[in-house]
C-alpha cells in the first residue's frame, strides 16, 4: 500500500510539474486559486477532525499560495487602482487565515475561501470577454 501510494504521489507531483510547465501566465494564477482553495478545504476538513497539525500545514500553504504566488505576482503599478485593491485584499485574507489558525476559526476560513472562489470566477471569465471583445 505505501508503495502505491508513493508511486500515485510521484505521478501527482509531475502531472503538476508538467501542467506547470506548459500553462501560460493566465493559467497559472487560475492554478494558484485552485491549489489555495484546496488547502483551505483541507484545513477545514482538519478543523472538523480536531487536527491541528494538518490545519495549521493547510492554512500555512494557503497563506503562501496567497502572499507568495498571487500577491506577489501583482503587478500593482500597471494595475493601478485594481491592483492596489488585490493587493489589500491579499493582505486581508493572510491576516484572516493567520487569524483563523491561531482561534481555530472555520468561518473566518470559508470567508477567505468565499472571496478566492469569486476572484478565482472572475479570472476564468477573462478569456472568454476578451475573445467576446475581439469578436464583436
Amino acid at each position: 500500500m505505501f508503495n502505491r501510494m508513493r508511486g500515485a504521489n510521484a505521478y501527482s507531483q509531475v502531472s503538476l510539474e508538467t501542467a506547470v510547465q506548459s500553462a501560460d501566465p493566465h493559467q497559472l494564477i487560475l492554478m494558484l486559486y485552485d491549489g489555495a482553495l484546496m488547502a483551505l478545504a483541507q484545513a477545514v476538513v482538519a478543523m472538523e477532525q480536531k487536527d491541528i497539525p494538518k490545519r495549521a500545514q493547510s492554512i500555512s500553504r494557503a497563506i503562501a499560495i496567497i502572499h507568495d504566488g498571487l500577491h506577489a505576482s501583482l503587478d500593482v503599478e500597471s494595475g493601478g487602482e485594481l491592483g492596489e485593491r488585490l493587493a489589500a485584499l491579499y493582505d486581508y485574507m493572510v491576516e484572516r487565515l493567520t487569524q483563523a489558525n491561531a482561534t481555530n476559526n472555520a468561518a473566518a476560513v470559508q470567508e477567505v475561501s468565499g472571496l478566492l472562489r469569486t476572484l478565482r470566477e472572475a479570472w476564468a471569465e477573462m478569456p472568454r470577454q476578451q475573445a467576446a471583445a475581439t469578436a464583436g
